[in-house]
């Protein structure tokens, strides 16, 4: 029977930096977009405000396409444990620039701007690395319990930081940030926890080029990699809402930056609630088939929310918005945690498909095209929303983005039959993990 993850001291480690850094990271990620949408609408309207989210969602998004294949190349070919120190060490000085510029009140759209492409640098180079590394802290029957329990961190981060973001914006606009650097802080000192663990070597075959681009031909090349990569891409790139939230907390349901928290925390309440469940009881069964209908369930979620707002206005009258308690607010709530609990089930599956069916030696090359995936999905994906929201508005952009996400769905299940045989999470008897050449990670 294989170990607990958190048996392992090393293991134990990381999942608290994770948790840090996610806490840290997502609180900064509300107060960023807040203010840039607050500073904006003292000139602008709600339209050309949205823009600016779009914008944001944008500058983060830019770094990580220019930077895909050469972070993935060198989280197969240096220390990760470092990588992972020194990503840390630059969202260290994004949070306490953001945090001094806001208490000396010098905060401005361009800094904001600024700061959030250096943080696009730092998640491109810290995830490839978290992701090939997690597989060398555990044993492989292991794994599908560390990535749920890594998922939960992530997750306890997301219900955590986004609230603590609103409430502690709302004690002050600079608090929020010196938490967050003190978090990245404690986040970096566990990371110095995490001793040198074995992994494979990266075949020293072809060109530093060649070898960059070794991981975009093995996720062509594996269809099962590819459809789950991108099934999740595009459903979240237009089905995602989270770029909405604060055009719907401040101007449509009107519950400000504190109603703005409880917003952004309801996706991974769901969200760690069924993380929890997995980390318990793992799925074990037509994998596929489960992370397909996670997926509608995602975009229907995401048309309730969209429509919650303003037919319940429309219907009864503003007497069902204005207040956390509103029933308008109650059942947008109620729909953002039925969202996060089904993306749970296909972050679950995707990841645990992609670590079991990648050799050790291209983890961190796949790693890197993954985050590429997923930042156009999440940043894209926010981009997307802001800039269609400014031409068609808020209201369609979300609803009409959920029902994209049900229909690419099901273009998805014909395309990539893969998907739909994928009964367990069994790697193939030809995938190789066994170390070629034992080295420290």
């Amino acid at each position: 029977m294989a170990a607990h993850p958190f048996s392992i001291p090393n293991y134990r480690a990381y999942w608290i930096a994770r948790l840090a850094s996610t806490l840290a990271g997502l609180s900064m990620v509300v107060v960023i977009g807040w203010q840039v949408y607050d500073i904006a609408r003292e000139t602008m309207g709600i339209k050309q405000a949205a823009l600016q989210l779009g914008l944001v969602g944008l500058a983060q998004f830019l770094p990580l396409l220019a930077l895909t294949l050469i972070t993935g190349w060198v989280a197969d070919r240096i220390d990760r444990r470092w990588i992972i120190r020194g990503s840390i060490a630059l969202e260290i000085l994004c949070a306490a620039s953001l945090a001094w510029l806001t208490w000396s009140e010098t905060i401005s759209l361009p800094a904001l701007f600024a700061i959030a492409a250096l943080l696009g640098v730092a998640r491109a180079f810290i995830s490839p690395a978290q992701q090939a590394l997690a597989p060398n802290l555990v044993p492989p029957a292991a794994l599908p319990t560390a990535i749920a329990l890594s998922a939960l961190a992530w997750q306890v981060g997301s219900i955590g930081g986004p609230a603590m973001g609103g409430y502690l914006y709302a004690a002050g606009p600079s608090v929020p940030y010196w938490v967050s650097t003190g978090l990245f802080v404690l986040s970096f000192l566990m990371m110095m926890l995490v001793t040198p663990v074995p992994r494979t070597a990266i075949a020293k075959v072809g060109n530093p080029f060649t070898q960059m681009v070794d991981g975009l031909r093995y996720v062509r090349r594996n269809r099962l990699v590819l459809g789950a990569i991108s099934l999740d891409m595009f459903a979240v790139l237009l089905g995602g809402a989270t770029a909405m939230l604060p055009i719907y907390a401040r101007d449509i349901l009107m519950i400000g930056a504190d109603g703005l928290g409880h917003l952004r925390a309801a996706p991974a309440i769901g969200a760690v609630a069924v993380a929890v469940i997995l980390s318990w009881r793992p799925l074990k069964s037509n994998v596929g088939v489960k992370m397909l209908w996670s997926v509608v369930g995602f975009g229907i979620a995401t048309v309730v929310f969209g429509w919650t707002g303003p037919l319940m206005t429309r219907w009864f009258g503003p007497e069902m918005i204005g207040s956390e308690l509103a029933p308008a607010v109650l059942v947008s709530i109620a729909a953002l945690i039925a969202l996060g609990g089904f993306d749970m089930i296909s972050v679950y599956v995707r990841s645990s498909l992609i670590q079991l069916h990648t050799p050790d030696a291209m983890r961190g090359r796949v790693g890197s095209v993954s985050t590429l995936f997923i930042s156009s999905s999440n940043e894209l994906g926010e981009a997307r929303s802001g800039f269609l929201a400014a031409l068609i508005g808020p209201l369609v952009a979300t609803v009409g983005g959920g029902f994209a996400a049900i229909l690419v769905t099901a273009l998805w299940a014909r395309i990539f039959p893969e998907l739909r045989r994928a009964r367990t999470f069994d790697p193939p008897a030809s995938l190789d993990n066994s170390p070629q050449e034992e080295i420290k990670a």
